[in-house]
């Protein structure tokens, strides 16, 4: 039996994905040992370059809004801003409620509603307020929205610009006392003269809106960022105003005695 020839084992056989693994293996070898050639090394305008000129141009286009709140709360605060856009209705060429956005003093939304007019829309002025017909086939009746958008400024100091056509578009008054309007505040005109609210955005703000249909949340929005910055001051001449029409009403009743006394003596005098 010892004489007998020992068999030899047969080989194992690889698995032939094990083969073609070892195979790119020696191939990735060779090719990392060959030197580079100077057309093979990426300059830093290739590549990283390319890298650092898109995070640059995404730095730009990625500046932070202005307008964009600091906060979540959506509460009502004790001063809200608030701006409405329009439709044509008639012959078109008379305004009609299509919109209307309150913000609080954060610059949260507390309401926005699309506005269904009494009258028919004839032009939904498109281009400028942003109103499809699809926006006022589900919106709010006019009453509704009229309602609660005197709920909600009651009481309570509105912010706006030009918010005179804010409200008579809402057939609402507003107490002159509380309203601060950045159409109308001293230091935002020129030469006496109103600016519009997106030059105002743009000079104090550094906030671009109605580059082509209004946002009223960025409108609004902006009125309430213009009206905080400058709160303090703002607020010491409604004051200083207030003060002054209360002394010339306190002026007014004496001048008129006089005018009704007679030249003679006293007006009871002549009379007996």
């Amino acid at each position: 039996m010892g004489g007998e020839l020992r068999k030899k084992p047969k080989p194992a056989q690889l698995n032939p994905n094990w083969i073609q693994l070892q195979q790119k293996l020696k191939i990735r070898g060779s090719d990392a040992s060959r030197p580079f050639k100077n057309s093979e090394i990426e300059s830093p305008n290739t590549v990283l370059g390319k890298r650092k000129e898109r995070q640059d141009a995404e730095s730009n286009d990625c500046q932070i809004n202005p307008l964009t709140p600091v906060n979540d709360d959506s509460s009502l605060t004790d001063a809200v801003a608030m701006d409405c856009e329009m439709v044509g209705v008639g012959q078109g060429n008379r305004s009609a409620l299509g919109r209307v956005t309150l913000v609080n003093r954060w610059g949260n939304v507390i309401y926005d509603e699309f506005v269904r007019p009494v009258e028919r829309v004839v032009d939904f002025r498109t281009k400028v307020s942003g109103i499809r017909p699809r926006n006022l086939r589900r919106a709010k009746d006019f009453m509704a929205v009229q309602t609660k958008v005197a709920e909600l400024i009651k009481g309570r100091i509105l912010v706006g610009h030009a918010l005179h056509n804010d409200l008579k578009a809402l057939l609402l008054s507003h107490p002159k006392k509380d309203i601060r309007d950045t159409s109308e505040y001293q230091p935002f005109l020129k030469s006496h003269s109103r600016v519009a609210l997106r030059h105002l955005a743009a000079e104090h703000l550094g906030a671009k809106i109605q580059t082509g249909e209004h946002c009223p949340i960025d409108d609004a929005r902006a009125a309430m960022l213009l009206y905080q910055r400058n709160r303090k001051e703002w607020e010491k001449s409604v004051k200083d105003q207030f003060r002054l029409k209360q002394k010339q009403k306190k002026r007014r009743p004496k001048k008129k005695q006089k005018k009704e006394a007679s030249p003679d003596g006293d007006a009871e005098g002549g009379a007996s």
